[in-house]
C-alpha cells in the first residue's frame, strides 16, 4: 500500500524560513505516521502574492536554499512541494533573471526530474493573469518555454518515474491553474493521460478562497479524474496573503479525487492538517459528504478567519471601531468582539444634533450586549469650531492684500462630521488605546463613495467592503442566531432605516435614511463590478427596453416600475450612479483601507481601475434618445 499524505500547511508569504519550519515539522509527523508521499501546496516555501518581492535576488537565492533543507529532508520519503526554481544564466522577457513556478519532487536526499522536462522539476504550464493573478509579470510559463526550445508543450509534459518500496509509480504533477484549463487552447492533464499511463495526479495549489469557488473546482477536477480514469490529489494551503490592496483568505479544503470522480477526502477548512490516504483503497473508500451550509455561513468563516490572521500578522491586538447606531458598525462590532477580548475592544459612538437618542441608545445597548469597552465622544463643539474658524478666519490674497472667506454649506458639513469623527476621534482614540480603528463601509457605498474621504473611508482594514448590502443584514441575524445564539446586534439596528445621521434630511425617527435603495442598487452594482463581462449603462438600457432588468440582475422582480415610474426616472437613476462609480468613487477606492475579499470580485488589485472619467457609449446615448423620446411621443 502506497499511503500518500496532503501537507495542507500555513503559508506566510515573503517568509520562506517559518515556511520551511512547518514543512521539515509536517515531514517528521508524516514520517512517524509511516507516510511514503508527501505532498505540499504550490510555492509553500516563498508564497504566493509577493508583488515584486520576486524581482530580489537575494530573496531568490534565500528560497533555493530552502528549498534544499526539504530536499535534505526526503530520506525514507517522497516530498512533492512548490518553490520558486531558477536559471540564472537565462532572462525573462523584461530582462529580470529567469524564474519558475514549479514543482519540486525529492526522494533519498536528489531530486527526481520529469521524463521529458529539460530541468529537474515540473514547470506551471498555464499562467492566470486575471483578477488577483500576475503570473506572467514574474514567472516564464512551460509554452514559453517549449517555443524557446523549439518544441511544444505537449512534448515537455511529462511523469515524474518513481520507485517506492519495490514498486513503480508514475505521477501527473499540475500546478494549480494547469487544471482550470476550460479557456486555455492546452489541457495538461489531457494531455499526460493521452501519452503516458499515469498512477495518480498532483495539484498543488496556492489558491484563494472565494464564496462558491470550492462548489466549482469539486465539479473541474472531479470530472478530469473521472475522465483520466485516474485518482487526483488537489493540495492547498492555509493563511493569509495579500497584494497590498486586497487580502485574501486560503481555506485549503485539499481534496483527494477517485478515479470516478468522487471526493473521497477532504482536509479541514482552515486548518493545518496532514490527511493520509493510501492509494489503491481510494476507489474502494467511500464519498465525503459535502458540507450543507448556507453561504452566510462560509462567508462569516472567511471573514472571521481574515481578521484573526490579519490582526496577527501586523501584530495589532487592540481594536477601535465607530459606532453609529447602524447595521455596518454594528456586524463589524459583533465580528471583532468574537476574535479580540473584550479588553482590548473599544466601541466609540459620536454622536453630533443630528443622532437621534434612537441610535445612541441603540449603540450603547450594542456594546453592553458585546461585554466589551464603550466610550461616548460628543462631536458637535468640535464641529462648529471648525465651521467658525474656516468662515471667520480671513482667506488672504499676499499679493494686493485682498481678503474674503470660505462658506461652508451644509454638504461640506456633512463632510466634516465625517471627517472629524475618524481623523480626529478615532485615530486618536486608536493611538491612546494602543491599536487601529476599522473602516466599516460596505461593497455598496463602496461602488459609488458614498463615503467621506478621510473620513468614514479612513482605517486599517476594511473588513466588509465586498458584501452587499443585503448580506451584511444577512451576517447580522447569522452572529445572532449561530454564532452568539443571543441577540447582541439589537433588533432595532437590523430594523432602523440605514441612515448616515448627517442631517436633518436623513433624520431617522422620520424613516429618512441613505439615497441608496439596497434591494434593487446592491444588484445594479453587482452587475458593475462582479460579472465575468461587466455590465454598463448600455446594457441596462437594452434589459429596461426588453422589461428583463431584474432578470438579469437577480433582483426581486417588480423593484424597477416601483422604483422607477417613468424612463427618465431610471435614467437619471443610472446616470447618478454610473458617474460616481466610475468618477469620484475611483479616486476613494484607491485611497481606501484595504479589503478583504470574500466575492468572485473585489476591489483593490481584484478590480484593476483607473481615473479616466464616466464615459457613455455610443449606442447607450442611442438607446436613451429612443427611450425619452418614446416617452414623450416624439418620432
Amino acid at each position: 500500500m502506497l499511503n500518500i499524505a496532503m501537507a495542507q500547511i500555513k503559508v506566510t508569504p515573503g517568509h520562506p524560513d517559518q515556511n520551511t519550519q512547518r514543512m521539515l515539522a509536517m515531514i517528521a509527523e508524516a514520517k512517524a505516521k509511516g507516510v511514503d508521499v508527501i505532498i505540499f501546496p504550490e510555492l509553500c516555501i516563498p508564497g504566493y502574492l509577493l508583488g515584486d518581492t520576486w524581482e530580489q535576488p537575494a530573496f531568490l537565492r534565500d528560497c533555493e536554499s530552502y528549498g534544499d533543507d526539504i530536499i535534505k529532508a526526503s530520506e525514507d520519503i517522497v516530498i512533492l512541494f512548490g518553490n520558486v526554481a531558477m536559471d540564472w544564466e537565462k532572462k525573462n522577457n523584461d530582462g529580470r533573471v529567469r524564474k519558475y513556478n514549479a514543482l519540486f519532487c525529492a526522494q533519498d536526499g536528489r531530486l527526481v526530474a520529469p521524463d521529458n522536462m529539460p530541468y529537474p522539476f515540473i514547470i506551471k504550464t498555464l499562467m492566470p493573469n486575471y483578477r488577483e493573478f500576475d503570473d506572467t509579470r514574474y514567472f516564464f510559463s512551460l509554452q514559453k518555454l517549449a517555443r524557446e526550445i523549439g518544441t511544444t508543450a505537449e512534448r515537455l509534459l511529462s511523469p515524474l518515474t518513481l520507485d517506492i518500496k519495490g514498486e513503480r509509480y508514475r505521477i501527473g504533477g499540475l500546478l494549480c491553474e494547469d487544471g482550470w484549463s476550460d479557456d486555455y487552447n492546452l489541457t495538461p492533464i489531457a494531455e499526460l493521460n493521452r501519452h503516458h499511463d499515469i498512477d495518480f495526479f498532483v495539484n498543488i495549489s496556492a489558491s484563494p478562497y472565494t464564496l462558491g469557488k470550492n462548489e466549482k473546482r469539486n465539479r473541474v477536477f472531479g470530472a478530469e479524474a473521472k475522465a483520466a480514469h485516474t485518482p487526483l490529489f488537489y493540495v492547498n494551503n492555509v493563511g493569509l496573503q495579500n497584494n497590498g490592496k486586497t487580502i485574501y483568505t486560503f481555506d485549503g479544503s485539499s481534496t483527494v479525487y477517485s478515479a470516478s470522480g468522487r471526493i473521497i477526502r477532504v482536509c479541514p477548512a482552515y486548518e493545518e492538517s496532514l490527511c493520509c490516504t493510501e492509494l489503491e483503497r481510494i476507489d474502494s473508500l467511500p464519498e465525503v459528504a459535502q458540507e450543507a451550509l448556507p453561504d452566510i455561513a462560509h462567508i462569516y468563516r472567511a471573514l472571521s478567519y481574515g481578521i484573526r490572521e490579519f490582526l496577527a500578522e501586523i501584530h495589532m491586538k487592540k481594536v477601535v471601531i465607530g459606532i453609529s447606531g447602524g447595521i455596518d458598525s454594528a456586524v463589524a462590532a459583533a465580528l471583532y468582539a468574537s476574535i479580540v477580548a473584550p479588553e482590548n475592544l473599544l466601541l466609540i459612538n459620536m454622536p453630533s444634533v443630528f443622532n437621534s437618542q434612537t441610535t445612541q441608545g441603540l449603540s450603547q445597548k450594542l456594546a453592553e450586549n458585546l461585554g466589551c469597552q464603550y466610550m461616548i465622544v460628543p462631536i458637535q463643539e468640535a464641529v462648529d469650531l471648525t465651521k467658525e474658524q474656516l468662515e471667520g478666519l480671513p482667506v488672504t490674497r499676499l499679493s494686493d492684500g485682498t481678503v474674503s472667506h470660505l462658506a461652508v454649506s451644509s454638504f461640506v458639513m456633512e463632510n466634516i462630521q465625517a471627517r472629524d469623527r475618524s481623523a480626529r476621534v478615532l485615530a486618536g482614540a486608536a493611538a491612546a488605546f494602543g491599536g487601529g480603528f476599522t473602516c466599516n463601509a460596505n461593497k455598496a457605498e463602496t461602488t459609488v463613495g458614498y463615503s467621506t474621504l478621510y473620513g468614514d473611508q479612513s482605517g486599517f482594514l476594511a473588513a466588509l467592503a465586498d458584501l452587499w448590502k443585503h448580506q451584511v443584514y444577512e451576517l447580522a441575524n447569522y452572529l445572532n442566531h449561530t454564532v452568539y445564539q443571543r441577540e447582541v446586534i439589537p433588533q432595532g439596528i437590523i430594523d432602523i432605516v440605514p441612515s448616515a445621521e448627517l442631517s436633518n434630511a436623513q433624520n431617522v425617527d422620520e424613516g429618512k435614511g441613505d439615497p441608496l435603495r439596497y434591494p434593487y442598487h446592491d444588484y445594479l452594482f453587482r452587475a458593475f463590478i462582479e460579472r465575468w463581462q461587466k455590465a454598463t449603462p448600455e446594457d441596462l438600457l437594452l434589459w429596461y427596453t426588453e422589461g428583463t432588468v431584474e432578470e438579469h440582475l437577480g433582483c426581486a422582480p417588480g423593484l424597477v416600475q416601483e422604483y422607477f415610474p417613468t424612463a427618465q426616472a431610471f435614467i437619471d437613476d443610472l446616470e447618478r450612479w454610473w458617474n460616481q462609480f466610475t468618477g469620484m468613487a475611483v479616486a476613494k477606492r484607491i485611497q481606501a483601507p484595504p479589503i478583504l475579499a470574500i466575492s468572485r470580485r473585489a476591489y483593490g488589485f481584484d478590480h484593476r481601475e483607473s481615473q479616466d472619467g464616466p464615459y457613455y457609449t455610443r449606442r447607450y446615448r442611442q438607446r436613451k434618445a429612443k427611450l425619452l423620446a418614446a416617452a414623450t411621443g416624439q418620432k
